[in-house]
């Protein structure tokens, strides 16, 4: 049997089980099969088990890193998946996920062994290592493109990508330290917030802790020792609070469980860092999660513990009735419970519970008798999402876009509004009436003249807040705006921006870009213009001809101050702005260098963000951001700075003491600057890092305050944030 290795053993004469059994490697596979024998019906569990042979003898000739058999990590993956009770097909593409890849086995001989279903999902998750890339960044991107698109065919891909870093993860150790740091802020950056955004908060979490301990050893062990002494401490006290919530519901005659809440070190660790509290603080909160049956429960739940125990002012929030964007469905409340301990309370449904924990997944669990899923707020916003996906790399030009639009929508910091009928709709902080256009519907967004909002002409370009009822106002003649990728943050709308002028016949698109680039150039006639001058332009632009010149000024890729600013370097200086050559456009300064007065600075024109002030050596600056259409060369205007201040970030590193930060705020006023912000970072158990931002009006200045800081006692270093 082993002698052939081109074919799939047959085994004939065999059942599936006693196959599985003839295996050297059983003993690690008997635990996952008790887990599915659990929930899968017979002829299921002996399909995965001549899975399993299948995927054993394809791997048996290698290790791991470890140096222990490499079947362990395939069984390991597909563990992950019988318990979020997913059904077979995903449990044998888990088992099979490596086998093209690293194994004699092709995508035909696994199709005709397991079907077409399971060879897609094995071929959705297969690693992408034999492709051939500039860079490593653009390696990544495009892995990353290629994961989000094998996602948008089959969530299952994801789901067992998911399970297979959370393995990785788990089995870190046999690895160098600079690799598992590598790995662990990869897994931090790409697949914990792709668990968040599908809803599945148990591998979220599990992915969050693991990447702690990797990338932050020491403070793990310290917090984890911290927690564990914290929660033996507090057993009595959250014992009464769990008794007295427990007697209430049986006073009220409301079944319901009743649990206490433990929170993460990685959720320690990041409320510490981003809302600068101590840890007593964190821990001093006590909290609660009561299951019920229905939803109308859950709101009598509410007034029982309202009554209980007092509540605090703007301490509750209904994801119930509005939904988190991942599909989260809970009631949280605030309260102050007996000796005036805070309390945290959630309240939920059961299906809201295993929504919460698996999100998406649940949609695919197995079902008995092949009833379908009930359809959920989680289900619907992943498939909304996926959907979005699919547009998005539609109208994408290259990787490195498609992955940006992607991060703005797996970062949202979201925000509500309402249309005029009351219907919610969740937008990612920052989007404008034009986001909220598209997210009603494509043709909405494509025929928007303007908006209304609380009753009041708004303008479509500035940002919603939260709560605002909003009314869109159409026009049939009405087509989008070039200029309003520029001021969208939705990759929604994004995108149905580009397909439309993706799709506008060639003559229009050319019509569009030059009227937009007269209207730059003012005074200056385009039909006046020299074939010489022409010629240059082109040139510079790298452009075959005008009409592809107009063509993307009108889809956005070449801004038309950066061709007028090319015609006459003066052309347009606006000298009440601090900044000179940007041709009166709106800009930002970049908050990664903070440029000052005094820095040599130069404009990066970056898509669906305008004009941006770098600093000439700023590291985030790339040479191809640099090149013509993207870039301004710009200047201080000193006669406005001289009486403005300016932001700029501080790194001190100190030994801590009682009293510095309070003599590092001193020693900044007596420079007669002040602070903006301040956020510190324990760098090891003696060394605390504070990112300071400042105000200042230049670089004398800022020396003028280091010079002050370096009196203050215990400042290690100090310098500026690059």
């Amino acid at each position: 049997m082993g002698e052939d290795t081109c074919l799939i053993p047959k085994c004939e004469g065999l059942t599936p089980l006693e196959q599985a059994l003839s295996s050297p490697n059983f003993h690690y596979y008997e635990h996952m099969r008790a887990l599915m024998c659990s929930y899968l019906p017979k002829e299921a569990v002996a399909l995965i088990d001549r899975t399993f042979f299948v995927a054993d003898f394809a791997h048996r000739e290698q290790k791991r890193a470890s140096g222990e058999p490499y079947i362990i990590h395939p069984i390991a993956v597909a563990t992950v998946i019988v318990q979020m009770h997913l059904d077979v097909e995903s449990v044998q593409a888990a088992l099979l996920h490596d086998v093209v890849e690293d194994t004699f086995i092709t995508s035909d001989m696994l199709e005709q062994e397991f079907g077409p279903t399971v060879n897609e999902i094995v071929d959705g998750v297969t690693k992408l290592d034999k492709l051939r890339f500039h860079d490593y960044k653009e390696a990544q991107m495009e892995n990353f493109r290629k994961m989000i698109l094998a996602m948008t065919k089959d969530i299952r891909v994801i789901l067992i990508k998911l399970a297979d870093r959370t393995h990785n993860m788990r089995t870190l150790g046999a690895l160098r330290p600079d690799k598992r740091v590598r790995i662990a802020k990869e897994t931090l950056d790409v697949f914990v917030p792709i668990a968040n955004r599908l809803g599945i908060s148990d591998i979220r979490a599990e992915l969050e802790e693991l990447c702690m301990a990797s990338i932050y050893p020491m403070r793990y062990r310290v917090l984890k020792a911290a927690v564990t002494r914290a929660r033996n401490n507090r057993k009595e006290v959250v014992s009464s609070i769990q008794e007295a919530i427990k007697a209430r519901l049986k006073e009220a005659k409301i079944e319901g469980r009743v649990l206490g809440r433990e929170k993460r070190i990685f959720s320690i660790y990041k409320k510490m860092v981003h809302k600068e509290l101590q840890f007593r603080e964190i821990m001093d909160v006590y909290g609660f999660r009561i299951i019920l049956k229905d939803v109308d429960t859950c709101y009598r739940v509410l007034g029982q513990m309202h009554n209980l125990f007092k509540p605090r002012p703007n301490g509750f929030k209904d994801y119930i009735a509005i939904p988190k964007l991942n599909g989260y469905q809970s009631l949280h409340t605030s309260l102050i419970g007996p000796h005036g301990v805070p309390i945290e309370i959630q309240i939920r449904t059961e299906l809201m519970d295993q929504m919460a924990a698996r999100g998406v997944a649940a949609h695919w669990a197995y079902k008995e008798n092949g009833s379908k899923a009930v359809s959920t707020a989680s289900q619907k916003n992943a498939q909304d999402w996926i959907k979005n996906l699919i547009d998005l790399q539609q109208s994408a030009g290259s990787s490195l876009e498609f992955v940006e639009d992607v991060k703005t929508d797996l970062f949202p910091d979201s925000i509500f509004v309402f249309t005029p009928d009351g219907m919610i709709y969740n937008l990612p902080k920052g989007a404008t009436p034009v986001d909220f256009a598209y997210a009603l519907h494509t043709d909405i967004g494509n025929h928007c003249i303007g908006a209304r909002v609380n009753h009041h002409a708004f303008p479509l370009s500035r940002s919603l807040i939260s709560g605002q009822t909003v009314e869109i106002i159409t026009s049939p003649t009405a087509s989008p705006n070039a200029i309003w990728l520029s001021t969208v943050v939705t990759s929604r709308a994004r995108s149905s921006i580009r397909q439309y002028l993706k799709g506008l016949r060639s003559q229009e698109c050319q019509l569009i870009g030059r009227r937009l680039l007269q209207n730059a150039l003012r005074s200056q006639k385009l039909d006046n213009l020299s074939e010489e001058t022409i010629q240059s332009i082109l040139v510079n632009f790298k452009e075959p001809d005008l009409n592809a010149l107009y063509s993307d000024i009108a889809m956005g890729n070449i801004l038309t101050v950066a061709v007028a600013k090319f015609l006459d370097p003066n052309t347009h200086n606006h000298h009440e702005l601090p900044i000179k050559g940007t041709g009166g456009l709106p800009f930002i300064f970049a908050q990664c260098c903070m440029p000052i007065p005094g820095d040599e600075i130069i404009a990066h024109i970056a898509q669906g963000r305008g004009i941006v002030i770098h600093t000439k050596n700023c590291k985030n600056l790339r040479q191809s951001d640099l090149g013509p259409g993207k870039s301004l060369n710009v200047s201080w205007n000193y006669t406005i700075t001289a009486n403005m201040d300016f932001k700029t970030g501080l790194q001190i590193e100190i030994e801590n003491r009682q009293g510095i930060v309070s003599e590092i705020s001193n020693a900044i006023d007596l420079a007669s600057s002040r602070i903006e912000s301040i956020n510190s970072d324990l760098k090891d158990e003696k060394t605390f890092r504070i990112e300071l931002v400042i105000a200042v009006r230049d670089r004398l200045h800022l020396a003028s305050v280091i010079k002050h800081l370096r009196k203050v006692p215990n400042i290690l270093s100090i310098h500026r944030r690059k």
